[in-house]
């Protein structure tokens, strides 16, 4: 019993660290926008069906597509932030919220009409490779995920905390008006702040269609475990989203084992309902 548990904490953790890398995109942009993105997990879906494509159609594998579609949904989120939300919200915070929510009801839609309902996966020369440690059998696609999503969690939190330009995202997240004094246009910050939020998802895609389905409805299984996960670590907060990532990652493995796999998502739910009730700042509120 020892061993089952051990290997579903390990399981857990490292798929805690892709879901991690999906919160951090949706903690930049409410951090910078004060606003909930309703599109998240839809974009998130639409860079998994890229991916997908780019693999059954031309081949290319897709750790190999990760520069590739992370520039690619970067270059969607800027434009998407640019020309229709920015647009339509005129700034106002609740029209921002109305027109991501009207984005991933087209998405939605459009990946139904694209792509009909039905599952899709692919499958790599590693797709069922395992890493034999001990007693424990480790997934590899679950490893390289992991790996590369602490890498891009870091690349993020070093371009936030050390450049120029992630300074006056902070500035802008912290002071808009104030920024716009010293010569920072907020709604150029914005529109950055939604692309490299968006950025996060193609990266994430790439590291998830190795080791799950695609299908239009995907993004709403991980826009949930994205706002636990955001709640739970503090609405904002980039370690807290980390931290967040991993506990919700083996919370959901655990629950599997316990509950069983088609109960297991349940425990998400029930710690954020916990979160609300016992701490709803969530664990690192004020952390940047």
């Amino acid at each position: 019993m020892g061993e089952i548990l051990a290997a579903s904490l390990v399981n857990g953790l490292l798929t805690g660290g892709i879901y991690a890398l999906v919160a951090l995109g949706l903690t930049l942009i409410y951090g910078v926008l004060h606003i909930v993105n309703f599109a998240h997990g839809s974009l998130l879906m639409m860079a998994m069906f890229g991916t997908w494509l780019l693999a059954a159609q031309l081949g290319i594998d897709p750790y190999l597509a990760l520069p590739l579609m992370t520039a690619v949904m970067f270059a969607v989120g800027w434009s998407l932030y640019r020309f229709v939300i920015g647009r339509i919200s005129r700034g106002d915070d609740r029209a921002i919220l109305l027109a991501t929510l009207g984005v991933a009801v087209v998405l939605d839609n459009l990946a139904l009409v694209l792509f009909t309902g039905n599952t899709r996966q692919i499958e790599t020369p590693w797709t069922f490779a395992v890493l034999e440690v001990g007693p424990l059998l480790i997934s590899v696609p679950k490893l390289i995920s992991f790996g590369v999503a602490l890498i891009l969690a870091a690349l993020l939190w070093s371009f936030m905390a050390r450049t120029d330009m992630g300074r006056a995202i902070r500035a802008v997240a912290r002071e808009p008006e104030g920024a716009r004094l010293m010569g920072i246009r907020p709604d150029r910050i914005f529109a950055l702040a939604y692309g490299i939020g968006t950025a996060l998802l193609g990266a994430a895609a790439c590291l998830l269609l190795p080791i799950f389905y695609v299908s239009p409805g995907v993004g709403s299984v991980f826009v949930l475990v994205a706002f636990t996960i955001v709640v739970l670590g503090g609405m904002g907060s980039f370690p807290g989203a980390l931290v967040g990532g991993l506990l919700i990652g083996m919370t959901e493995s655990v629950g599997g084992l316990v509950l069983g796999e088609s109960l297991g998502p349940i425990s998400i739910s029930l710690v954020f309902i916990a979160t609300l009730l016992l701490r709803p700042t969530g664990l690192f509120r004020g952390a940047r």
